[in-house]
């Protein structure tokens, strides 16, 4: 049964989203992710506050973000695609791959408890924490990406790991291109597209694996909250093209160490949430 909110928590509560939905916006456009690593610890953190069942609030918040980052993708790959610094090749190649590590991450997701989702987006919000502090990979494993099947494995990866947290991907797929001899900025901008492979079969997947869920809150379609989607969906849609015009013009520097600075403070929240 969801708990009584006074006007302080209502107002509390939607200003934390909407400042959420512009940042991940702004964070989607400028680093090609899809704004999960802010949306899945705001979202769980909300639900809490209203009184939804521990038992599915991280479901919902990992469900609610990977939808979001359906039209943030999408808004942020055109919006690269006008400065030509998409790699389209690599993904044509890997509309199979990503889509299959993503159900299949998304898949298990939903199928496993509460204490297990919140510890693996621990560690992988630490990991992706720590890359962001250190910051960019000078060394490299090679001049230009591996072979088709280096290729696919790395898209099944990617894939499942961002789908499995609620994440478009696109640190983990900045670090694949990087490490293989690709410039950032075409990093970034294939990360938008990686994004919207990573979200549109994960969220199905996740509506599918939360259907008839009898703690799911209102207006929810599996682990979906429709509700949170169309209230911080548009503003970060508004917010996109602003982090991608600034992708092209300036160094990322202190907004990575800023962003690695967050998400180890996420990491430490979840991780004391499991002692």
């Amino acid at each position: 049964m969801f708990q009584t909110v006074d006007l302080h928590t209502i107002l509390v509560v939607g200003g934390a989203l909407a400042l959420a939905s512009g940042l991940a916006g702004f964070l989607a456009g400028l680093f090609g992710i899809g704004g999960g690593a802010i949306y899945v610890p705001v979202l769980y953190q909300t639900y809490q506050w209203i009184g939804i069942s521990e038992a599915v609030a991280m479901h919902v918040a990992v469900g609610t973000s990977i939808a979001i980052i359906v039209p943030t993708s999408l808004r942020s790959l055109f919006a690269h695609m006008k400065h030509d610094a998409v790699d389209r090749r690599l993904l044509k190649e890997w509309c199979i791959a990503v889509p299959a590590g993503s159900v299949t991450g998304a898949f298990l997701a939903a199928s496993a408890s509460s204490t297990t989702l919140r510890a693996v987006f621990a560690a992988l919000a630490l990991a992706i924490g720590l890359k962001l502090l250190f910051g960019r990979i000078e060394w490299t494993l090679g001049r230009d990406l591996p072979g088709l099947a280096g290729r696919s494995i790395a898209g099944v990866l990617i894939g499942f790991l961002s789908a499995l947290i609620g994440i478009g991907g696109g640190v983990l797929n900045n670090t694949f291109m990087t490490l293989w001899g690709r410039p950032m900025i075409q990093a970034v901008a294939t990360s938008a597209g990686v994004g919207a492979l990573i979200a549109v079969p994960g969220v199905v997947t996740y509506v599918v694996g939360g259907w008839n869920d009898p703690l799911l809150p209102p207006y929810s379609l599996g682990y979906v909250s429709l509700a949170t989607v169309a209230l911080i969906a548009p503003l970060s849609l508004i917010a996109v093209p602003l982090g991608a015009g600034l992708a092209h013009r300036l160094s990322r520097r202190r907004l990575e160490i800023g962003f690695g600075i967050f998400l180890m403070i996420v990491a430490a929240r979840f991780a004391y949430s499991l002692v």
